[in-house]
C-alpha cells in the first residue's frame, strides 16, 4: 500500500514539475508553426512572382511579333486618315497603299515609328502586370468576399494607368509613321520633318507637348504660341 502511494506522489510531483517544460514546449511548436507558415507564404509569393514575370516575357515576345507584323498595316492606316487633311487621295486601298510606299521609301517605310510603339506596348505591359501583382500581393489581401472581383478590377484600373504613362511613345510613332511621307499633313506647316524619332521625342519636350491628342475635349497650346484664327494655326 505505501509503495502505491510512494508511486502516486512521485507521479505527480513529475507532473507537476514537469508541466512548465510542456508549456514552452507547446509555445516553442506553435511558433515554428507559425514560421513555417510565413516561410511557406513568402515561398508562395516568391514563386507568385516568379510565374508573373515568366508570364510577361512570353507575352512580351508574343505581343512583339505581332506588332512586328501588323505595322505595315498601322503606317497606312494612319496615312488614310491624314490625308483628310490636305483633302488628298493617295493612299486609296489597301493594295495600292503597299506599292506607293515600297516605291518611295522602300521596305523601312513600312515600319516608320515602330520603334517607339514597340518600347510603348513593352513598357506598358511590364508596368501593367507588375502594378496589378504588387496590389493584389501587398494591398488587397484575401478571405473578404469582395476581394476576387476587386483583383480583377486592379488589372484594367493598372492597364489604364500604365497607358497614360506610355502615351508619349504612342505619340511619338504615330507622328513619325506619317513624317515626310508626301502627305500634306506630314509636312510644313502642319508639321516639322523629324530625322528621327529621338529628334521628334526631343522637340516635343522641349515644347511642353508630350501629350497632344491625348484628350478629346482639350488641347494644350504650344509653349510660346498662340493661336491664329484668321490662319487657323498655331503662330
Amino acid at each position: 500500500m505505501s509503495d502505491a502511494v510512494s508511486q502516486v506522489l512521485l507521479g505527480s510531483g513529475l507532473t507537476v514539475l514537469s508541466q512548465p517544460l510542456m508549456y514552452v514546449k507547446v509555445l516553442v511548436q506553435h511558433c515554428q508553426e507559425d514560421d513555417q507558415a510565413e516561410e511557406v507564404k513568402r515561398s508562395s509569393k516568391e514563386s507568385s512572382l516568379e510565374k508573373v514575370i515568366k508570364e510577361t516575357s512570353q507575352e512580351m515576345v508574343a505581343r512583339s511579333a505581332a506588332t512586328l507584323v501588323t505595322h505595315p498595316f498601322h503606317v497606312i492606316t494612319l496615312r488614310c486618315m491624314v490625308q483628310f487633311i490636305g483633302r488628298e487621295t493617295k493612299y486609296s486601298g489597301v493594295f495600292s497603299s503597299f506599292v506607293t510606299i515600297y516605291r518611295e521609301e522602300g521596305i523601312f517605310g513600312f515600319f516608320a515609328g515602330l520603334i517607339p510603339r514597340l518600347l510603348g506596348d513593352i513598357l506598358s505591359l511590364w508596368l501593367c502586370n507588375m502594378l496589378a501583382y504588387l496590389i493584389n500581393t501587398y494591398a488587397l489581401e484575401n478571405g473578404v468576399s469582395t476581394m476576387t472581383e476587386m483583383k480583377s478590377y486592379s488589372q484594367a484600373v493598372t492597364g489604364f494607368f500604365a497607358s497614360m504613362l506610355t502615351y508619349p511613345f504612342v505619340l511619338v510613332s504615330n507622328l513619325m509613321a506619317i513624317n515626310s511621307c508626301g502627305l500634306a499633313g506630314g509636312l510644313p506647316p502642319y508639321a516639322p520633318e523629324y530625322s528621327s524619332w529621338i529628334d521628334c521625342w526631343s522637340r516635343l519636350h522641349s515644347e511642353g507637348n508630350m501629350s497632344r491628342g491625348n484628350s478629346l475635349f482639350f488641347r494644350k497650346v504650344p509653349a510660346g504660341k498662340r493661336y491664329l484664327w484668321e490662319e487657323k494655326k498655331f503662330h
